[in-house]
């Protein structure tokens, strides 16, 4: 049997005419009634490319040139902002990113649920777009023909490592680290067998996530711990699955001293969490948001509130804060035990924690019998298409919905208002700047006819 023959791709540079631009951030040309897909070009301008891959119905391409720039275009605050992986958009101007996400969420609207808000809001936005990202995963790898490692995010498309020695868009505490981490890793005798670094940023203390395939020898360990020292980063280990990170410095006494925190002063709260626990990325954006859902549902005193997604009570928690009962439901068993844990905390009784199928009706479950005035939901990328069709069983006059997938959140929307709900207000919410990712956030209410 022989082999397909990959095509030999043109080495020279094509010239595009970008008419638009796709979910993913890339410019949209055509040549000849064939799509191209070109990395780092807007709307309106004339670039030339080189092909990347070519494919039957559509080829991919990378700017190498402006030869005629969109008053959009402005110069990329990363010098790695070409290659890097981990933005699509640094190119262009803050003010379009948000009219990109916008018109993202209209068209999702518009072409899963055949609906439209009420009223469009004001974008919630990031103070700023450059050191605020606290989350994030690593990647390391070591390369042989240069003998050192490359710490970041993978290239655009493409499943190599990004050789990059800052990250512009990271918490600096981690960003402004990846070259001492670099020269570390290079320096201990696992230097090829850590193929990873999780990091997490509380408001006082950064933490690094190493994922050690072998058992590290004394010098590695001693090498991380004066890393940790120096940097006043923690330091925690992973050689296996989830379940066995731990912390090597500083020093625990028991897992639950293995925590970072962050505040949200608005509501006197401090929530504590574990480096691998799912947080928000941006924090002051994460204020705003959670500021904004409280405000729309309107708590009054006396009524049930439940929280689906709950996670370590980021809404949850503010949520008790304005009185009445609330439940926080969440699929992750760890993260039910984290949620009690800051309410216990925090000093409030007025909420209960709960784990449960949320792919499933849960409408029988004890804590759900008694109904519930008003709900948030924030589910994950996948949405929540199955628990949407039985919201309406709880007879809640008020439903937020946060959302990280404007598909879904547009599928979901379809449900509800199928169901008797009303979609009030809706607009995007700008977690991660110079990325693709649309977060947004939508309010529903009983259409009582």
């Amino acid at each position: 049997m022989s082999r397909r023959r990959r095509k030999v791709l043109p080495k020279e540079p094509v010239r595009c005419e970008v008419e638009s631009l796709s979910h993913d951030g890339r410019g949209i040309a055509r040549q000849e009634g064939k799509a191209q897909f070109v990395d780092g070009a807007l709307p309106g301008e004339t670039v030339m490319a080189k092909m990347v891959t070519t494919r039957s119905k559509f080829d991919e391409l990378r700017t190498v040139e402006v030869l005629e720039a969109a008053p959009e275009r402005q110069q990329t605050p990363c010098e790695f902002a070409d290659l890097c992986g981990g933005c699509s958009l640094q190119h262009m101007s803050g003010d379009a990113q948000i009219r990109f996400k916008e018109d993202t969420l209209r068209e999702h609207f518009a072409h899963f649920g055949g609906i439209e808000p009420d009223e469009w809001i004001e974008p919630l936005r990031s103070p700023d777009s450059l050191a605020y990202r606290r989350k994030a995963r690593l990647g390391v790898r070591y390369v042989k023909a240069r003998e050192s490692v490359l710490v970041g995010f993978r290239e655009k498309r493409s499943t190599f490592l990004t050789d990059i020695n800052r990250c512009a868009v990271m918490d600096p505490r981690i960003g402004e680290r990846i070259l001492p981490l670099r020269e570390l890793l290079h320096s201990m005798d696992a230097y090829n067998r850590i193929p990873q670094v999780e990091v997490a940023c509380g408001d006082d203390v950064a933490a690094m996530v190493f994922r050690n395939m072998d058992d590290l020898s004394d010098g590695d360990r001693e090498k991380l711990i004066s890393f940790g020292q120096a940097h006043e980063l923690h330091i925690y280990l992973q050689p296996k699955g989830p379940d066995t990170v731990h912390r090597i410095w500083p020093e625990a006494k028991d897992a639950s001293e293995e925590r970072l925190s962050y505040r949200l002063e608005e509501f006197d709260l401090t929530l504590k969490f574990h480096p691998m626990d799912f947080t928000q990325v941006n924090a002051a954006l994460n204020r705003t948001m959670v500021h904004r859902a409280v405000e729309w549902l309107d708590i009054k005193p006396g009524e049930r509130v439940l929280d689906l997604f709950c996670g370590l009570g980021n809404f949850t928690l503010p949520l008790a804060c304005k009185g009445g009962q609330v439940v926080g439901v969440e699929g992750d068993d760890a993260m039910v035990v984290r949620g009690r844990e800051n309410a216990e905390l925090n000093g409030l009784d007025n909420v209960d924690f709960h784990g449960a199928d949320l792919h499933g009706d849960f409408t029988g479950q004890s804590w759900a019998k008694e109904g519930f005035d008003k709900i948030l939901i924030d589910p994950p990328r996948s949405g929540a298409e199955e628990i949407c069709k039985y919201l309406t069983a709880f007879g809640a006059s008020r439903i937020v919905y946060v959302s990280c997938n404007p598909a879904t959140l547009a599928r979901d929307a379809g449900v509800m208002v199928r169901n008797g709900y009303r979609l009030v207000r809706a607009g995007v919410m700008d977690m991660f700047p110079h990325t693709t990712h649309v977060e947004s956030i939508a309010l529903f209410e009983r259409d009582f006819g």
